[in-house]
């Protein structure tokens, strides 16, 4: 499988310059990291929620993990884990559990973790478990300007 399409139209439509990072197949993100080389703090990962609202995509680094009381207080919601197979008729275009963090491209809302903020690069899923998608930290800012912001996670 390749770059996911609805997520490389989405980066296109943007005019943002990204580059394509190979690994091994893997089966976390934190074995993503190592398997790419690339620092946990550097990967985004998407955690996908939901509640009576909606789905809420919250995106954190590999290196930490969803503090669900945070992100319930700070965003006045009572958020539970989605279901993989309840995604798949979303994400149409990615394999379970390589869902890039670029929810606004499938028409889901987002929250990103603020320890993703100072980052000179950013990487994530392409949608499937052998690529990544590596581009700048502004670009990606830049892409998750509409999102949610706040601390709601905890370095593992």
């Amino acid at each position: 499988m390749a770059v996911a399409m609805t997520l490389q139209d989405y980066l296109d439509r943007w005019g943002v310059e990204y580059d394509i990072v190979p690994h091994p197949h893997t089966g976390s993100s934190l074995e993503t990291a190592e398997a790419a080389h690339i620092p946990g703090d550097q990967l985004a990962k998407c955690v996908m929620t939901e509640d009576y609202r909606g789905y809420l995509m919250v995106v954190v680094p590999a290196s930490h993990q969803v503090e669900f009381t945070l992100l319930d207080d700070q965003l006045d919601r009572r958020l539970e884990l989605a279901t993989e197979e309840e995604l798949a008729d979303i994400f149409t275009d990615c394999e379970l559990g390589a869902i890039p963090p670029l929810g606004e491209a499938y028409g889901v809302d987002v929250a990103i973790d603020n320890s993703l903020a100072n980052c000179d690069d950013i990487y994530f899923e392409a949608g499937d478990h052998a690529e990544l998608i590596h581009l700048s930290g502004e670009d990606f800012r830049d892409l998750m300007a509409g999102a949610e912001h706040g601390q709601y996670s905890r370095h593992l």
